[in-house]
């Protein structure tokens, strides 16, 4: 335990530290473009177009799922997925692609991939806010459950956290790592039911989507917005969820701590 309240109190302690540093990355990351940061929306509203016209109109039909239109389903999971997605691909390469700059500073290394969850909220945020106003339109309202919108949040940022921690210090070490993740985040995209609706499956199918803690996130995002179900009507499932999350804390500030005076090494 004592690995973990030392990586958390790096987090605390240099908060300012990591929030100085991601209005940076902010500023720098589009200022060659033209379009600048309106890029970070472009490219997720074209493919969510894109989804919708092959899953919703062409597969589909334009058939709703239940009482609700395809669309607003489908971007109410698409939304978390762009933030989880590039969030979990990046962080994991985060600590290795920034350790030569650092490797001689008095800079904790946990920190990194916090900065880059932080950047990824910002734009989350306002995506979000988009998919408020989509909701709107579309005269759905979520009523009391989005109470637990922050929940669900908290949630996501916590793992994020954790599976970021564990996977940067991993692929310092294992660089074909970083290959692994990109292509297991490829394969969770098609897995997790993000375009297409798995109450159809059997309950043995559904069990099996369930260890798939992605599932989680994005179903919870789902029941909230669109008001549906709490998260503790399952607390197995949520007990699960929790587990896996932790163990990737444990283990990953474990490993961080251990092995971070010998990153250099690695390179």
């Amino acid at each position: 335990m004592r690995y973990v309240f030392k990586i958390l109190h790096e987090q605390m302690a240099n908060f300012h530290l990591i929030k100085r540093l991601t209005i940076f990355e902010l500023r720098s990351m589009y200022q060659m473009h033209y379009l600048g940061i309106l890029w970070q929306f472009i490219n997720p509203l074209s493919q969510v177009m894109v989804f919708w016209f092959v899953f919703g109109i062409g597969i589909r039909g334009g058939q709703p799922i239940g009482d609700v239109p395809f669309f607003v389903w489908l971007i109410a999971g698409l939304i978390p997925w762009f933030f989880i997605s590039p969030v979990i691909i990046q962080g994991s390469n985060s600590i290795y692609t920034k350790l030569n700059f650092v490797s001689k500073m008095k800079f904790p290394l946990s920190v990194i991939p916090t900065i880059t969850i932080l950047r990824h909220s910002i734009h989350f945020l306002i995506m979000f806010l988009f998919l408020g106003l989509i909701l709107v339109l579309n005269e759905i309202y979520s009523g009391m459950y989005l109470l637990q919108l922050p929940y669900y949040i908290a949630a996501t940022l916590i793992f994020l956290f954790s599976v970021t921690l564990f996977c940067s210090t991993i692929s310092i070490i294992v660089r074909d790592f970083q290959l692994a993740i990109q292509a297991i985040m490829r394969m969770l995209f098609f897995v997790t039911p993000i375009m297409w609706d798995a109450s159809g499956l059997s309950e043995r199918m559904q069990a099996l989507l369930k260890l798939n803690p992605l599932s989680y996130i994005i179903d919870g995002f789902r029941y909230t917005l669109l008001g549906q179900r709490w998260f503790f009507d399952d607390l197995v499932y949520t007990g699960y969820f929790w587990s896996i999350t932790l163990l990737f804390l444990f283990v990953g500030a474990i490993f961080h701590i251990r092995f971070r005076h010998r990153f250099v090494d690695y390179l």
